[in-house]
Formats: C-alpha cells, structure tokens, sequence
C-alpha cells in the first residue's frame, strides 16, 4: 500500500472517532414525564428539559432554595416543563447569577429518585431590545 493511502485512512478513522464520540454525549429534548419514565427503564442517559420557573402574583419566581452559608453548592428550585409538570430540580453548583430574572430555563441532567439532578442550567433571559407597550399610548397607522 502506498503512504498517501495509509494517510487517508488514518484521517477517515480519525473522523469516524470524533463523530462518534460527539453524538455518544448527544440528548435529546424531552418533559419531565419522559425523564421519569427513562429513568424507571434503567436509562441514564442525559437529557435537557425546557420549562418556566412558577411565579407569584408579583412575578417573583417561588420554590427557590438557596442559601450560600450553609452550603454555597446546593441550588434547589421548582420547574414547570412544557406540558405544564412540574418537578423539584437540585443542581449542585452556585445559584446561576440573573436566575430569577429568567424567562426560560433550559436544564440539563436526569432523574435520580423523585428529583431531577441537573448538571447544567441555561437562561434565557428577557431581551432589553422588546419593545414594552406603553400605558395610553395610542397606536398610529
């Protein structure tokens, strides 16, 4: 066999490595129903849930449980996915900094018992771009 035939070998197995092991940590989109269900099959693989933090009548998200002096790691809150269930979720890290703030929440992670044990956590913040409507403002056309 030639060199350059060695080469080009040598670079297709590399590839086929690196798409391998990337999509060996791909998950998948799925509610909390779904996560319970994997995880009573035995399924450990990770997966992301989408969901909204619950708020009170003053828009302040409730269910949160934080308290650096005692342990700065423990981060517990209350989210609803997007068919509207509920799951207490711990993330054992620092309370991610403009949490309650967000509009969205994006966690990554699996269920460990009646809880979800979050490994990562995306925010979707509100955008300071949208434009508020403005009280007795009136609309021109």
């Amino acid at each position: 066999m030639k060199k350059a035939h060695i080469l080009i070998i040598a670079i297709i197995a590399v590839a086929a490595a690196i798409i391998l092991s990337t999509t060996a940590d791909a998950s998948v989109y799925v509610g909390f129903g779904e996560a319970r269900q994997r995880a009573a099959e035995g399924n450990t693989t990770k997966v992301h849930v989408v969901g909204r933090l619950p708020r009170d009548s003053r828009n302040k998200p409730v269910g949160l449980e934080y308290n650096p002096m005692v342990d700065p790691n423990y981060f517990a809150f209350t989210l609803v996915d997007t068919l509207k269930v509920a799951q207490r979720v711990v993330y054992n890290n620092p309370k991610p900094q403009d949490f309650d703030t967000s509009e969205q929440v994006v966690i990554t992670g699996s269920m460990r018992g009646d809880v979800f044990m979050a490994d990562n956590i995306l925010l979707k913040c509100p955008s300071k771009y949208v434009k508020k409507d403005l009280e007795g403002a009136t609309a021109s056309n």
